[in-house]
């Protein structure tokens, strides 16, 4: 019989000592350097000290490429931890293809794989911890379209091929867009911001020239986009003139929802994300039955709720309580 996850969990705690085991495992994400990540970490982190508390020796091993568009040096990650035997990966794959080989030739060496963040075109995984995404994208779209009453002409500046999270935001923008706003015209939504602040930035510099002075509204997918798209929003003059709404939050982000330069960002929990990850991990290791797709939820955060304790938690995480 399958258990619910909370149970399933619950059971770790509980479990006795005769149980106990050392377990060693890898959570690689797709990137080392946006604060996302760092979140995603230090959740990993608490849940490590959890279940060592309740007498089971886990040791996670954080380790993932340094750009979020390195595909080969993530499959290298993933191999170099077979190779050492871990007891599981907890991996966010940079590509939902590229990573298929790599996780099933782990698989089948009896390594256990749970998918965090960004879905994963395989059977053969144990469990995918994640937000929904398509409903992240349309939340985003509903907060765009409203504050443009419906009317307007709107960018999307997409993430990076290839990455199912971020392809599931853009889809779900679209399908609202479309559906709900047809009086929006959306007049460029096919131009990539790639993996970093700084490529997103020359990305949105180039869709700011080419239709700024036509441009009411644009919406960016992830953290490294909506960073860059911040920054280039100001040096032409149109921050909180162009109605902005993001994903992902990072100090830069909040700091400019609260002055009035972002109306509106779509929020995961990656904390969450990384906690559950590593406890579902275990409780596969463990021979409990987990849930095949956990959904960490997904918000908005606008300028009149970002002060609410439970929103403030989600854009402020603890990372200095469990990173050091």
């Amino acid at each position: 019989m399958r258990l619910p996850l909370a149970l399933a969990l619950a059971a770790l705690s509980l479990a006795p000592a005769a149980r106990s085991a050392d377990y060693q495992i890898a959570v690689i994400p797709k990137g080392t350097t946006h604060e996302y990540w760092k979140s995603i970490n230090a959740g990993a982190v608490k849940a490590e000290r959890e279940l060592r508390a309740a007498g089971t020796n886990v040791t996670i091993i954080w380790k993932g490429p340094l750009l979020e568009d390195d595909r080969e040096q993530q499959i290298q990650v993933v191999e170099n931890f077979m190779g050492r035997g871990v007891s599981a990966i907890v991996l966010a794959p940079l590509d939902n293809r590229a990573l298929v080989a790599p996780v099933e030739e782990a698989v089948r060496a009896g390594i256990p794989v749970v998918i965090i963040d960004s879905a994963l075109n395989s059977g053969m995984t144990s469990s995918t911890v994640a937000t929904d995404n398509r409903k992240g994208g349309q939340i985003g779209a509903r907060r765009l379209g409203t504050l443009l009453g419906g009317k307007g002409r709107v960018v999307m500046l997409r993430y990076e091929v290839g990455s199912a999270s971020t392809e599931e935001r853009e889809a779900g923008f679209m399908e609202v867009m479309k559906g709900e706003f047809p009086a929006i015209e959306l007049i460029s939504t096919d131009q990539y911001g790639g993996a970093t602040r700084e490529t997103a930035y020359k990305a949105a510099q180039n869709l700011l020239n080419r239709f700024g002075a036509r441009m009411d509204g644009i919406f960016a997918p992830n953290e490294s986009t909506a960073s860059g798209t911040l920054l280039a929003l100001r040096e032409q003059g149109l921050a909180g003139k162009v109605k902005f709404v993001g994903f992902d939050a990072n100090d830069q982000l909040v700091k400019a929802l609260r002055q009035g330069d972002v109306q509106g960002l779509v929020v995961q929990d990656p904390f969450k994300m990384g906690y559950l990850g590593v406890m579902t991990a275990v409780a596969v290791l463990r021979h409990e039955k987990v849930e095949r797709s956990i959904d960490t939820g997904v918000g908005l955060v606008t300028i009149e709720n970002m002060d609410d304790p439970a929103v403030s938690a989600l854009i402020h995480p603890p990372l200095s309580e469990y990173l050091r």
